[in-house]
């Protein structure tokens, strides 16, 4: 690991003024992804500046229909939230088994989704609930944030402050677990309201995407035969040492499967 001089942001002004004066600044969240790749190396930025002292990042909140949770929030912490369990508890199981203890009592919800691990669960609840972004400067729509792979809408000096998730009728997600490390080798988000229907997917391809074709089938008749000869293409899903494209692109048709039986 080489040299970087570290900085303790008091607030969110203070982590932009100290962003933007770095010559190659870095922020830091809970670090699952940053701290590995320091270590390899594969990184080398001048100033890292910790988000870890800004209280105002942290928190859940409940406002009528709308599902607030503050960047910093701990995956622990929505995991165990009644307010989560309540809303949305299908989002209170993904973040209960995202990595292990460890990395749940460490790793932030907003450095999740702005990380764009392919292998990620919370990019699959953001485009399965239909959920906004908000930053230091802006809402993102979920639907238009992930961009490919660990690349999002995010400008280099912007910092998300909270995510906010629409309250739905029904959700459900499934993913399959990679047995070492936890990651989503594909997992899918269902969700319905009012008829609508959203299908995000994880861990599949470079990174999360909605199954618009299942969707669509969905909504004319939700049941598991609506989508069961539905096909995924395998252009462009990832392979890799865990599965190839071919067996991901299954994947993701059997878990959707299984998410909408859960429901019904």
């Amino acid at each position: 690991m080489r040299d970087f001089d570290y900085h303790l942001a008091a607030d969110v002004e203070a982590a932009l003024e100290q962003l933007r004066a770095s010559e190659d600044g870095k922020l830091i969240a809970g670090g699952m992804t940053l701290l590995p790749t320091l270590k390899q190396n594969l990184a080398a930025p001048t100033d890292l500046i910790d988000l870890n002292g800004i209280a105002a990042l942290r928190g859940i909140a409940l406002d009528g229909n709308v599902l607030t949770i503050k960047a910093m929030t701990i995956h622990a912490d929505v995991g165990a939230s009644d307010v989560v369990r309540k809303a949305i508890p299908a989002l209170a199981t993904l973040a209960g088994g995202i990595g292990d203890p460890a990395v749940r009592h460490r790793g932030t919800i907003g450095g999740s989704i702005a990380n764009s691990d392919p292998a990620a669960d919370y990019p699959g609840a953001v485009v399965g609930l239909g959920a906004t972004i908000v930053t230091d400067r802006r809402e993102i729509s979920g639907d238009d944030f992930f961009l490919g792979l660990f690349e999002t809408a995010l400008e280099p000096d912007e910092i998300i402050t909270a995510v906010r998730f629409p309250v739905p009728d029904q959700a459900h997600y499934i993913k399959f677990r990679h047995p070492a490390s936890g990651y989503a080798v594909a997992g899918v988000m269902v969700s319905r309201t009012k008829g609508k229907v959203r299908v995000g997917v994880t861990g599949a391809g470079p990174c999360a995407f909605r199954a618009s074709d299942f969707e669509a089938a969905l909504e004319q008749d939700f049941s598991p035969q609506a989508i069961a000869s539905i096909e995924i293409s395998a252009d462009g899903l990832n392979s890799d040492i865990s599965s190839s494209a071919e067996y991901r692109a299954n994947l993701v048709q059997v878990l959707a499967r299984r998410c909408v039986t859960a429901l019904i």
